[in-house]
C-alpha cells in the first residue's frame, strides 16, 4: 500500500479497526526503514503519523517516535509536532511517566523543539487543519 491508497482507504481520521491497520502499516515501514534508509516508504510513514495524530491517542506517541527516529529521511519527513496529537502538555506528561530510554529521548527532543520555538503557535486543531490542507 502506498500513500495514495492509504489516504483513499482510511482518510485523515481513521477509527476503530482502521487505526489498527494504520499502526500495523507504520510498524512495518518503520522496521524496513530502520533496516536500511529508503527501504521504508517515508511518505506513507508520515501519513500514518498524521492519521494517528488525528486520533489523539497518547499510546501512539512512541510508535510515532520510533517512525521519526527510524532514519534521517524519516526524521525529516515526520514533523515533531506529530507526537502531540493528544496535546503538547499531555504528551510531555505521558512521556515523563514512561520508564523507557526512547520515551526520554522523545521528551528531550520535544523540550529542545519547544525551547527553539517550534511549538509557539501549536494547537492540535490548527496542526490537523494544516495537514488537511496539505493532503487535499
Amino acid at each position: 500500500m502506498d500513500e495514495d491508497e492509504s489516504l483513499r482507504r482510511y482518510g485523515l481520521h481513521p477509527t476503530g479497526a482502521d487505526l489498527d491497520e494504520v499502526r500495523r502499516l507504520l510498524s512495518v515501514h518503520t522496521r524496513l526503514e530502520r533496516r536500511a534508509q529508503g527501504d521504508g516508504d517515508t511518505e506513507l510513514m508520515k501519513l500514518c503519523c498524521v492519521q494517528l495524530f488525528n486520533a489523539g491517542n497518547l499510546e501512539d506517541v512512541l510508535l510515532i517516535w520510533r517512525a521519526k527516529s527510524a532514519s534521517m529521511d524519516a526524521g525529516c519527513s515526520i514533523d515533531v509536532q506529530l507526537l502531540c496529537g493528544g496535546g503538547l502538555a499531555e504528551t510531555k506528561a505521558h512521556l515523563s511517566g514512561q520508564h523507557l530510554p526512547e520515551a526520554a529521548a522523545a521528551l528531550a527532543q520535544l523540550n529542545r523543539c519547544e525551547a527553539a520555538g517550534d511549538f509557539e503557535y501549536f494547537s492540535v486543531d490548527a496542526q490537523s487543519a494544516q495537514y488537511a490542507a496539505y493532503y487535499v
